[in-house]
């Protein structure tokens, strides 16, 4: 048990690292260091690619942010939970393997557990412009293709490029 939480954890931490490159935040040049795009390019980029995005100004600030649908996939208890504990890890083993696929492809910026053992088991914020992506590859998770998890996805907003604290 203290191996599965450690592998979640280390999951967990590795999505909040930031990634190598990050081809919505820096513009590559042949042979020089990247420069920064900005906001109205990173927008255009991402309207281009099918992405939704609204601009907010802050009336106190009066600062502009750029905000993105981004795609909350809760991870709840499904109906086959009768595994033997040997499948169970084995199922553990290749759900975290598909979570970490799905960060250094680009398409989950955050995943991981809940910690209340409840029904809601844990969360992937996909960062995909359509549900119905974001769903696919929700569904390609061998913890749900077993029926051991079930989703429920959502579309949330969120302030583009800002970092959890």
């Amino acid at each position: 048990m203290k191996k599965l939480i450690f592998c979640m954890v280390v999951v967990g931490l590795s999505s909040c690292q930031p990634k190598a490159e990050n081809p919505e935040n820096q513009a590559e040049t042949a042979g020089r260091p990247t420069a920064r795009k900005t906001m109205e390019q990173i927008k255009k980029e991402l309207n281009e690619r099918g992405f939704e995005t609204f601009d907010y100004v802050s009336e106190k600030t009066k600062d502009t942010v750029l905000m993105q649908k981004y795609f909350i996939a809760f991870l709840k208890s499904g109906p086959n939970r009768s595994q033997s504990q040997e499948e169970a890890d084995s199922l553990q083993s290749l759900h975290l393997e598909h979570l970490g696929r799905m960060y250094h492809e680009g398409f989950a910026d955050i995943s991981g557990p809940f910690d209340d053992d409840g029904e809601i088991r844990g969360i992937t914020i996909y960062n995909t412009p359509t549900l119905e992506m974001a769903d696919s590859l929700a569904k390609l998770d061998p913890m749900v293709k077993s029926g051991r998890l079930v989703i429920e996805i959502h579309p949330w907003w969120a302030a583009k490029g800002f970092p959890l604290r």
